[in-house]
């Protein structure tokens, strides 16, 4: 591991420098990462289609959010008042006691190693969110690839790296490690006592394991790991009663977008037992038959789909309601299922609530909306949660409501959860196990606090304090002085 040594100390002298960037600067750095990725053209986009069996038009998709979000942190450094300045000015005549000058903002924590995911090449893995979002709070980033798509994170290192020699960023602000031997490197980096934080979008088993390392180092560090989510979406009866035939269309597309290959697939359905549910089921049933199977991203997540859902489906009052009918033409399709359990069943089955992470979904049959409520408040945290009702349902439901807030980062109403808008209101995260600490988004620029930590100056120089706090506010940001907001 003496390269990984080696990386990890380059990284700890470039923080020395990069801390000291200027916000305009490190936006300058962004938007060349930005224009690099670009310049990469086809070549990878259709690199990236060999190894992970994405479609054309979903990966230029997804490289025009990477690109997206590499310029919206751009844009709020340049206008800067992300630090959350806070200025508490003296007053030395104050009775009993004088009160002193402090001034607080938000300042970068050091090296940030970041894990590439599977099932996002570009937005979650070498350029993705998590390395954005660090490198604008101006920590360098150590990216572990992917070994599903290890070409791919080659081509955006490199041009990573390129942006990084063109704006002249210290050496060791980025660096890429090869996904291969993953456990080993992986502990390894985590363990060096150079990180600061860790990054990672994945398997609940391996967020937790890289969660547990992490706290038992020397000096305990933040992973903040997106894990495992079945996204309950629950259907309520008046609403079902009249829109039962759309509501299962649109959920057979959520439920097999991407081949069910997002964290927020909807893999639970929860619903009263009456007819309107046996039409509901009988409708879904009948779109999952006709869905035509497609490539998984890899081998590895395909028998862990099918390892998974057939566990699921050998559980005691577990029905399978359909299962896609279309012929597969390759040994990783994955094929569409849909199953359904009453809730008395579901709730003494604790295997029946574990995420298959794939184009699966389990339907709950509930005696009542007390026994409903009751499934919920027995579920896990989420990163999502769903509510297919009427206005007049949520006023008269407030209890399912707020169990549903309380278990989930995201509360949809009449929608789908597949789908992650980038934006200041997105929240995506939410209580364990679904992530490592609910507090924090990993999309959306609220995500650049995950890799900062508030500072406070007393009785400082003006000269000598950071342009942020300065009195004359020289970037004209907006900060919170003497209680009030203002530039």
């Amino acid at each position: 591991m003496d390269n990984i040594n080696k990386i990890m100390l380059q990284s700890a002298e470039a923080f020395k420098q990069y801390r000291k960037v200027s916000g305009k600067q490190k936006a300058v750095f962004l938007r060349a990462i930005a224009e690099e990725i670009e310049a990469l053209g086809m070549e990878l986009i259709h690199t990236t289609m060999e190894e992970t069996n994405l479609p054309e038009a979903r990966l230029l998709g997804e490289r025009g959010r990477t690109i997206f979000q590499l310029k919206m942190f751009a844009d709020l450094l340049e206008e800067g008042s992300w630090v959350e300045a806070r200025i508490d000015t003296a007053q030395p005549d104050r009775k009993p006691l004088p009160k002193v000058d402090i001034r607080k903002m938000s300042v970068p924590i050091g090296t940030v190693v970041v894990f590439g995911a599977s099932n996002f090449p570009y937005a979650y893995s070498t350029a993705g969110g998590d390395t954005a979002s660090a490198l604008a709070a101006g920590c360098p980033v150590v990216l572990k690839g992917h070994p599903a798509h290890a070409r791919t994170s080659a081509m955006v290192a490199d041009a990573v790296l390129r942006a990084v020699e063109r704006t002249g960023m210290p050496e060791g602000t980025f660096a890429h490690v090869d996904g291969g031997n993953g456990f080993e490197i992986g502990k390894a980096l985590v363990m060096h006592p150079v990180t600061k934080a860790v990054g990672f979008t994945g398997s609940f088993a391996g967020g937790k394991a890289l969660f547990d390392m992490a706290n038992q180092r020397p000096e305990p560090i933040p992973v903040f790991s997106e894990m495992g989510s079945v996204n309950p979406v629950v259907l309520m009866p008046e609403k079902l009663s009249t829109s039962s035939e759309s509501i299962a269309k649109d959920y057979a597309g959520s439920i097999t977008l991407g081949v069910g290959q997002f964290c927020t697939n909807p893999g639970l359905i929860l619903g009263v037992d009456n007819a309107d549910l046996q039409s509901f089921i009988k409708v879904l049933a009948s779109e999952i038959e006709k869905i035509t199977p497609a490539k998984m991203l890899n081998a590895g997540i395909y028998q862990n789909y099918e390892g998974k859902k057939t566990v699921v489906l050998a559980q005691d009052d577990v029905t399978t309601e359909a299962e896609s009918l279309v012929e597969k033409t390759d040994t990783i399709q994955g094929l569409a299922t849909v199953a359904s359990v009453d809730a008395e069943a579901f709730l003494a089955n604790p295997t029946l609530h574990q995420e298959v992470f794939g184009p699966f979904s389990l339907v709950v049959k509930c005696k009542d909306l007390a026994q409903l409520a009751s499934v919920i408040q027995h579920l896990e945290g989420q990163l999502t949660a769903t509510l297919m009702a009427t206005e007049t349902e949520l006023q008269a439901n407030d209890d399912i409501v707020e169990a549903l807030r309380n278990i989930s980062g995201r509360l949809i109403f009449n929608g789908v959860p597949t789908g992650v808008e980038v934006c200041y209101a997105m929240h995506h995260g939410g209580p364990f196990p679904s992530c490592t600490d609910a507090r924090f988004t990993s999309v959306g620029p609220d995500a650049i606090k995950r890799f900062v930590r508030p500072a406070s100056y007393q009785s400082f120089p003006d000269s000598l304090l950071p342009a942020e706090l300065q009195d004359a506010n020289p970037l004209n940001i907006w900060r919170m002085f003497d209680n009030e907001w203002m530039k």
